[in-house]
């Protein structure tokens, strides 16, 4: 079956220093895992021509189609608070870009397809557990109405790949807006190249704010996506784990799956990423994190402002922005998951007080909220004195809305990839069994309906199946 893929590659268009051009390193044996059919459709492409071997070739970086050109991009960035010149992609190649039948452009990248010059004494490879994860959590997110970056397909590549031992190599096929973040912004400020900012802003204004009217316009709505996408992150529970500037998205995508967790019992000060030793990245502290990252953006955007002094006042009024549009979406998110429609004062003490018995009882963060809807709520208390306090309150507020059962049903999932539940698809993966990996996706993939095959995915996990620290692939 041919594989037609109509490439029109708008990133390959910009000077060399962009990128390096280089083709995936092939690998040994490909294997298909899966491939997203939805998504397939949703880019125009044909699932069924993906799924057949001229289709795993390309995945598996073993073809380069007909109009691709492929690269790994240039970029820097600071990793956690430390500043690293040089990354780019050190795992991971752009084969092109593809235009959906509704004009929308995307990217679609092979993680994992070998050493690049970014890759800094990496194998270039990824191993099956990463990428299981990463299409897994990834895919769960765009269910979940949370802008993020997609799984296309999946594969093996009949080749181990060395951690702390020998696991089975796969890749990734990733699509999205675009893969420009903060730090190749970043990059080329660092070198002072005010051409190449020009022509990065100009890329990213005409393929992602083409109402931004320039540099300053395009800092107020890259402030704007991330404080929306930062306000739903928090709406369920989210914690990314490894907010790095190169790991933020200029398109206001969720992008880099690495050791990404959903919290089972909430905390503010939850951590799993086994690298985040000082909680950097800690679910609360995320928006000041994003700000942070921000910050870093609009300082790369200067030179292109005009006046130093004028240009670090707009640019600083730019970023202080952020919490006037990320409040008001916190507090419209998660009035929603308590069943509100309409404003009231005293909405967010309300919220808060509820948050905080859920920290000091170590309250299920999904089971939570969901269990408002059907009464299940104060089962995940192990003293629900404190709930039943607030909830005599939460319910002479909530009393005066319409169908507010409805509405909590609509905001709060009744399944998230839990992480025992990924970590189990993975480890049945790299024995070679799919099964609970496609099972899992089909769960996740309308994960509002209470359907009653899926009941045991909505449940927590047992002490000794927690998850308490998750990794990189790297």
């Amino acid at each position: 079956m041919a594989l037609d893929i109509a490439f029109d590659n708008s990133y390959a268009r910009l000077p060399d220093r962009f990128f390096v051009r280089q083709k995936p390193v092939p690998v040994a044996e490909p294997g298909l895992i899966a491939v997203n059919d939805a998504l397939a459709r949703r880019l125009g492409l044909d699932p069924a021509a993906l799924a057949a071997p001229e289709g795993v070739a390309m995945l598996s970086g073993n073809a380069v189609p007909e109009g691709a050109a492929p690269l790994a991009q240039a970029y820097a960035g600071h990793q956690f608070g430390g500043w690293v010149p040089q990354l780019g992609d050190g795992r991971a190649i752009l084969m092109g870009e593809v235009v959906a039948p509704d004009g929308a452009r995307f990217d679609i990248q092979l993680k994992g397809a070998g050493q690049t010059p970014f890759s800094r004494r990496g194998d270039g490879r990824a191993w099956i557990g990463p990428v299981i994860r990463e299409y897994i959590v990834s895919e769960a997110m765009a269910a979940l109405g949370v802008p993020t970056t997609r799984a296309l397909a999946a594969v093996t590549t009949g080749e181990p790949v060395w951690r702390e031992s020998a696991l089975p190599g796969a890749v990734l096929a990733r699509v999205a807006a675009s893969h420009v973040r903060v730090g190749t912004f970043q990059f080329f400020a660092a070198r002072q190249d005010a051409e190449a900012l020009k022509l990065l802003t100009e890329h990213v204004i005409n393929r992602h704010y083409p109402d931004a009217d320039g540099p300053l316009a395009l800092l107020d709505a890259v402030v704007a996506a991330q404080a929306r996408l930062l306000a739903r992150w928090m709406s369920l529970g989210f914690i990314h784990g490894v907010m790095n500037t190169d790991n933020m998205a200029i398109s206001g995508e969720t992008i880099d799956y690495g050791p990404c967790a959903f919290m089972d019992a909430y905390h503010p000060a939850k951590v799993f990423s086994s690298i985040d030793q000082f909680g950097r990245y800690a679910y609360a502290n995320q928006p000041r994190i994003a700000v942070w990252n921000l910050a870093q953006f609009a300082s790369c955007l200067l030179p292109l402002m005009g006046d130093e002094e004028p240009a670090i006042e707009a640019a600083t009024a730019s970023i202080n922005r952020f919490p006037d549009i990320y409040q008001p979406e916190w507090l419209r998110l998660f009035r929603a998951k308590i069943g509100l429609a309409t404003e009231a004062e005293g909405d967010d003490t309300l919220i808060e007080d509820l948050l905080t018995l859920m920290a000091e009882g170590q309250a299920d963060f999904t089971r939570t909220f969901r269990g408002l809807a059907d009464g299940g709520a104060r089962a995940e208390f192990a003293d629900p004195t404190g709930f039943d306090a607030w909830a005599a309150r939460w319910t002479d507020r909530v009393a005066r809305e319409d169908d507010p059962k409805d509405r909590m049903c609509r905001a709060n999932p009744f399944v998230i990839p839990r992480n025992h539940q990924v970590e189990a698809a993975i480890q049945a993966a790299v024995k070679g069994d799919y099964e609970p990996f496609s099972r899992l996706n089909d769960v996740l993939s309308t994960p509002f309906g209470e359907n009653p095959g899926a009941a045991e995915y909505a449940l927590a996990p047992t002490p000794d199946e927690e998850v308490r620290r998750t990794f990189c692939g790297t």
